[in-house]
């Protein structure tokens, strides 16, 4: 069953709409370095994953036919036939499951720092047992670690003290439930199904999903162009905040 989840929106509002779908264990606040930069030709919508920030948190476990559906009933809520989709690591999966089985609403797709299977499977079911008994401080220090190079968390203390922070607050049901429906999730069989002119884009350093994750992405959608981006881990959309928004507003504005 779907829910309403929390959003904000930021640009004109007769626009083109851009939704933007996170992580795993972020908010809708992931994607501050996109909102000056898309919300002048775009109308921005940032949600929070079920679970997550300021959205319900239903008893898990969570499927990702269900995050989707919750996406789905988000473009209804905001009037929104169609819409261009970007997604970064759990919001890319979702991205991919909308442009394969809701093909009608999707213009135009970007995946980002993601995975068609993040595998192992059990590693997801330990994962999502030892939040539910510890809670999502237990693993906020490992998971902020993936996402920024070395390089970036040294220079930047206070983005990677602001990110665990983040992590540490999310709900525990919320992120043990995400982590069932990455268990369970396997999206290589829907890739050839996605028609929507697609962006996928890697991080070079992207230790959770790299770069040969998302290339048998961009090998499995016709057409898909595929941009690795220098210097970047798994937040990419943070660390090289400057090139993906150049990447993204290229192909929403379908310049690219």
């Amino acid at each position: 069953m779907s829910i309403d989840v929390h959003y904000v929106t930021d640009g004109p509002a007769d626009a083109p709409v851009i939704v933007l779908s996170g992580s795993l264990g972020s908010t809708l606040d992931m994607w501050s370095p996109q909102v000056e930069a898309l919300a002048s030709e775009f109308r921005l919508v940032r949600y929070d994953l079920r679970g997550h920030g300021e959205s319900p948190v239903p008893d898990g476990p969570y499927s990702l036919a269900e995050l989707g559906a919750d996406a789905l009933r988000l473009f209804d809520r905001i009037g929104a036939e169609r819409v261009c989709f970007a997604g970064l690591s759990l919001g890319g999966m979702v991205g991919m499951w909308l442009g394969a089985n809701a093909p009608e609403r999707i213009d135009r797709l970007a995946v980002m720092c993601t995975s068609a299977r993040f595998a192992p499977p059990e590693a997801w079911a330990q994962r999502a047992e030892l939040v539910r008994a510890e809670g999502t401080s237990a693993v906020a220090p490992g998971v902020v670690q993936r996402w920024f190079t070395p390089g970036f968390a040294e220079q930047h203390p206070e983005v990677t003290d602001r990110m665990r922070t983040m992590v540490a607050g999310t709900p525990a049901e919320g992120y043990a439930g995400c982590c069932n429906a990455i268990e369970h999730a396997d999206l290589h069989p829907d890739l050839p199904r996605i028609a929507a002119p697609t962006l996928v884009v890697a991080g070079a350093d992207d230790p959770a999903s790299p770069p040969d994750h998302v290339e048998r992405i961009a090998s499995g959608v016709k057409g898909a162009r595929l941009q690795v981006v220098d210097s970047a881990a798994h937040l990419a959309s943070w660390e090289r905040a400057d090139r993906v928004n150049e990447l993204l507003r290229e192909h929403f504005s379908g310049t690219s």
